[in-house]
């Protein structure tokens, strides 16, 4: 029988990892929790700073600096028996335009876990993405699963290629008349929260417009800022990701392929007029720069997205239960606060 204490998080020193890590130890007595992480985007600081802000004490798990296609799965899974493994790493920048190096990273070594998860019966728990989308339909409509398929990235691609793979798997045992694995694919729609700073110019762009602002510079986008995408809380991430490996509400979540949003669309004009109050400015201070999107984005540039949420509920039992407007501002508060701090800490000459 698996062990009831340990999980494996790759990616664990990440923006979305770390919080994964901190929710781990605070919901799981005992817990032993290994994070497997290369650092080429992670830090140790996503882990310490995530584990203060839920209030569990110290990281005190274990980290493996490795990367994600060097570790011998099937040796890993059958020494540990972990109860389950989620698989956040990956190279996520979608401005990254080497093909074969975003496929080797992203879909590779995911095959080679796939199996052995199948292979050991552990519950995986792997991040998709909105990306699979594409442009998405013309019409302005949650998208539901099947509508995936057109990536408009490599990015998009790779992941589309690590479903391909799940469902292929799944295929096979079912003609083999095997039981299905438990295996779990989230598609990721836009993510942000508290922890983003270590991320530069991978930061969501609800954390890149509040810190324009705070550093006394207008708020670009894109013109005339009505795109809209499904900007979803990280603490509703991490939620569904603990409830795809059944520590929700839900027991025996039913593996699968499932969106994972907010369920609304917001406009980059929505999230400026939220950010603003709450940093204590106005449109006549702190007016919009609005500019033309380059043709070599507006190529592939997703100008609405929106989870359909339904097939989520149904499969894991978990609904997002946070708004995206009010996290928003309580980041937009958040920021402005450790500036503050670190401008009273700073020495004087």
């Amino acid at each position: 029988m698996p062990s009831p204490e340990t999980f494996i998080v790759t990616g664990g020193a990440g923006f979305i990892g770390a919080h994964l890590v901190a929710q781990l130890m605070a919901r799981v007595a005992d817990a032993q929790i290994i994070v497997i992480d290369d650092f080429r985007t992670g830090t140790f600081a996503n882990l310490t700073a995530a584990c203060e802000r839920a209030g569990v004490g110290p990281f005190t798990g274990t980290v493996a600096p490795d990367s994600v296609e060097r570790v011998d799965w099937p040796g890993v899974i059958e020494g540990l028996e972990p109860r389950a493994i989620f698989h956040l790493a990956a190279i996520t920048d979608t401005t990254v335009t080497d093909e074969a190096e975003m496929l080797r990273v992203n879909t590779e070594p995911f095959i080679d876990l796939l199996d052995a998860c199948l292979e050991n019966d552990t519950r995986l728990v792997y991040a998709s993405s909105a990306a699979t989308y594409g442009a998405g339909p013309t019409e302005k409509r949650p998208l539901v699963e099947g509508d995936a398929g057109r990536p408009s990235n490599v990015y998009g691609f790779s992941k589309w290629l690590m479903e391909c793979e799940h469902r292929r798997r799944d295929a096979e045992r079912a003609r083999e008349r095997k039981s299905p694995g438990l295996v779990t694919g989230l598609r990721f729609f836009n993510v942000f929260g508290p922890g983003e700073t270590n991320k530069g110019h991978m930061a969501s762009m609800v954390h890149q417009l509040a810190t324009r602002m705070l550093d006394a510079k207008r708020p670009r986008v894109f013109e005339d800022g009505e795109q809209a995408r499904d900007q979803v809380p990280v603490e509703d991430v991490v939620d569904c990701c603990l409830a795809a490996a059944g520590l929700g509400e839900k027991r025996a979540p039913k593996p699968g392929v499932y969106n994972l949003g907010s369920g609304r669309a917001t406009s980059f004009n929505e999230i400026i007029d939220t950010l603003r109050p709450a940093l204590g400015l106005d449109a006549e201070t702190t007016p919009t720069d609005y500019f033309e999107m380059p043709a070599h984005i507006a190529r592939f540039y997703q100008a609405y997205t929106c989870a359909d949420m339904s097939a989520t509920r149904e499969g894991l039992g978990w609904s997002p239960s946070r708004d995206p407007i009010e996290r928003m501002r309580a980041l937009a508060l958040s920021l402005a606060s450790d500036r503050s701090a670190s401008a009273t800490m700073a020495p004087t000459a």
